[in-house]
């Protein structure tokens, strides 16, 4: 039961991993185009670096929102229905 426990603690952390990963790639990428656009014409505005990656990392929420949705419905289902199994 105890190694039942610790593999769905285990599967938590992946299922967190895989659902912030995408917005994580996507403003790691829009930062360093940005940082690499900052440098080349010496703009060092700091809204300059703030305002766009916030916009990509939530234009990326909402496209990846319907796979989002169908992992966490998935994972959650799978909990329900474990919780039977978890009586002493």
């Amino acid at each position: 039961m105890e190694a039942r426990l610790i593999e769905l603690g285990v599967e938590t952390f992946k299922i967190a991993l895989y659902l912030s990963m995408p917005m994580l790639l996507a403003g790691l990428f829009a930062g360093l185009a940005i940082s690499i656009f900052q440098a080349t014409t010496q703009i060092n505005e700091m809204t300059l670096s703030f305002v766009p990656k916030i916009l990509v990392v939530v234009v990326v929420a909402i496209f990846t929102m319907p796979w989002m949705m169908n992992l966490m419905i998935e994972f959650t289902t799978r909990i329900i229905t474990m919780i039977p199994t978890f009586i002493f």
